[in-house]
């Protein structure tokens, strides 16, 4: 399998990250970003933005930031274009739902709020809500592997007819009680690409899945220990125009390139 694509437009955040200049000189000299301070969420109607936590606003900034924001016909605006997104997170919101199985260990009462707020597609329905949008919505979780799962259904949807599609990268830090299962580093980050079909003169960005695993040729594929969480490392490759970059997944290895 081998998809192709183009980033007709990016952003990111994270703490002390939220300038494109800023993850320029990052990507240079990359480090595990720390803390939860983030720039306010103002793009978000405010009945909204006060459902939205620290891991929220780290996927829906920049995702604002990609598809821009309606001016409101009242105003003399008119609604953007509906684009598809998918939303992907390996780990979600996993400190509130923590919070909730520790009050349910206590015999507390839950939050329905909190529980609507927790499921794995609650920030992506948050940015529909606030755009009035209709399209095409997928929240994506697949191990080691959710960035490349999420072009693969970014990738779909680009097949399927549309021009565009948003994809969100997004996470934090597993709350402390679950650090033992920690396999890659974790850190408050989030980023965003419009994803279109190549197009002539234009870079494009390649992904194929190089071996199955449980294959010899996969099984002989070196780890290095990660330095960064792997959708963090992604967008390091995407910003560093490097031409290649391995990932050793769940179930196969895959190859990122860049070209032109």
């Amino acid at each position: 399998m081998t998809l192709e694509f183009g980033v007709r437009a990016w952003a990111a955040t994270a703490p002390a990250l939220h300038t494109p200049d800023a993850w320029q000189a990052w990507c240079r000299s990359p480090w595990l970003p720390d803390g939860t301070g983030l720039p306010a969420l103002s793009s978000m109607a405010p009945m909204l933005r006060r459902r939205v936590n620290a891991i929220g606003k780290a996927a829906l900034l920049p995702v604002y930031d990609v598809a821009g924001t309606p001016v409101p016909a009242s105003e003399g605006g008119s609604r953007l274009p509906q684009i598809p997104s998918v939303f992907a997170s390996r780990h979600g919101d996993s400190e509130r739902a923590f919070e909730m199985l520790s009050e349910l260990a206590a015999n507390a009462p839950i939050s329905p709020t909190a529980f609507g707020l927790s499921v794995h597609n609650a920030i992506g329905a948050l940015f529909s809500i606030d755009r009035g949008e209709t399209s095409v919505q997928q929240a994506v979780a697949a191990g080691c592997d959710t960035v490349e799962a999420a072009v693969v259904e970014a990738a779909a949807l680009l097949a399927d007819g549309a021009d565009e599609v948003l994809l969100v990268c997004y996470d934090a830090p597993l709350p402390a009680a679950y650090s033992e299962f920690a396999d890659e580093p974790g850190c408050l980050f989030g980023w965003a690409w419009r994803m279109g079909r190549p197009r002539a003169g234009d870079p494009a960005m390649r992904l194929e899945i190089v071996a199955q695993r449980g294959t010899r040729e996969a099984e002989d594929t070196d780890t290095a220990h990660p330095v960064l969480p792997h959708g963090l490392d992604v967008l390091r490759f995407f910003l560093a125009g490097e031409p290649e970059l391995m990932h050793r997944g769940e179930r196969a290895i895959w190859r990122w390139q860049r070209h032109g």
